[in-house]
C-alpha cells in the first residue's frame, strides 16, 4: 500500500519540564527535575539558580531540549525520531503532533493514565475525594479531543507542516486544584480534594505549550474553551459508573518508592 501521510501521535510529555523566564534576570530558564531535598521540604517552585528569584512558567517551544521523565516519554520520543527518519528516507511525509493534556468524552474513566479530568471525575462519581500530589498548584495545558482532532486533519491537509514537531494545545494553563474544583462543582458534589502533600517521582511542575507554529503551519487554533468542553465531559460523565481504582494505584507506587 502506498503511504500518502504519517501524522505521528506524540506528546508533550518529551519536555519534561517546561520553559520558564526570570524576570530579573531577563532570561528564558529550562530546569530539569527538581531534587528530592527540595520536594521533601514541600518546596514546590523553581528559583532562579543566579537570582533566587522565583521563576514564571511560560509556553514552551518544540525547539526546547527534549528530558523526558519517564518510560512512557522516552518511548514517545522514540517514536517521533523512528517515524521522521523513516519518512525521511523513504519520502513519507510526516508529521509528528505533541499533543498536551487531552480530556473530553468517551474517555476511559477507570484507566489512570488518561489523565486528572478522567481520575478526579472518577473520584468524585464515586463519592471520594479526588487526590492531588504536591499542593494543587501545578498546571497543565488542557486541550479538548475535538481540537486534537482538527489538528490532525490540518496536518493531513496541508505540506507546510511535513517533518515537523509541532506542540498541539492552548497555550492557557490551569491549575490542578482548580480543575478538581471545577468538576466536583460540575458534578454537583460537595467534596474537597485531598491535598496529600507527597510527590511522585519524575512529576514535572508545569508544563504549558506555545502553539506559534501550529498557528503558522497548520492554521490551527483551538476552539473549545476549557469552561466548554468540561461542560460536555460532565454531561457525558453523569450517565457512567466508572470503577475508581486510585487508592490500588497508589500503594503500589509508595510499594516501589515512587511516591514520597
Amino acid at each position: 500500500a502506498q503511504f500518502r501521510k504519517l501524522v505521528v501521535a506524540s506528546s508533550m510529555s518529551i519536555y519534561g519540564e517546561g520553559a520558564y523566564f526570570c524576570e530579573n534576570c531577563d532570561e528564558t530558564i529550562y530546569p530539569q527535575l527538581r531534587s528530592n531535598t527540595q520536594l521533601d521540604a514541600h518546596n514546590w517552585e523553581f528559583n532562579c539558580d543566579k537570582c533566587g528569584g522565583e521563576l514564571k512558567p511560560i509556553g514552551t517551544t518544540e525547539e526546547k531540549t527534549l528530558f523526558p521523565t519517564s518510560v512512557y516519554a522516552v518511548s514517545k520520543q522514540d517514536q517521533e525520531q523512528y517515524c521522521l527518519s523513516i519518512g525521511r528516507a523513504y519520502k513519507i511525509p510526516t508529521v509528528a503532533l505533541r499533543y498536551f493534556n487531552i480530556y473530553g468524552t468517551r474517555q476511559a474513566l477507570s484507566n489512570l493514565y488518561t489523565g486528572v479530568c478522567a481520575i478526579f471525575s472518577s473520584r468524585l462519581m464515586n463519592d471520594e475525594r479526588p487526590v492531588i500530589f504536591e499542593d494543587g498548584g501545578q498546571t497543565r495545558d488542557f486541550v479538548h479531543v475535538s481540537d486534537i482532532v482538527r489538528a490532525n486533519l490540518h496536518a493531513l491537509e496541508t505540506d507546510k507542516a511535513d517533518y515537523q514537531t509541532i506542540n498541539i494545545g492552548t497555550g492557557r494553563p490551569i491549575s490542578v486544584g482548580e480543575i478538581s474544583q471545577i468538576l466536583a462543582k460540575g458534578l454537583n458534589k460537595n467534596i474537597e480534594p485531598e491535598f496529600v502533600g507527597k510527590y511522585r517521582e519524575g512529576d514535572i511542575r508545569h508544563c504549558i505549550a506555545d502553539i506559534t507554529k501550529a498557528r503558522n503551519l497548520l492554521g490551527y487554533e483551538p476552539q473549545v474553551k476549557l469552561e466548554e468542553g468540561l461542560s460536555s465531559l460532565l454531561d457525558w460523565v453523569k450517565n457512567q459508573r466508572p470503577d475508581d481504582r486510585v487508592e490500588a494505584a497508589t500503594a503500589e507506587l509508595a510499594a516501589h518508592q515512587l511516591v514520597k
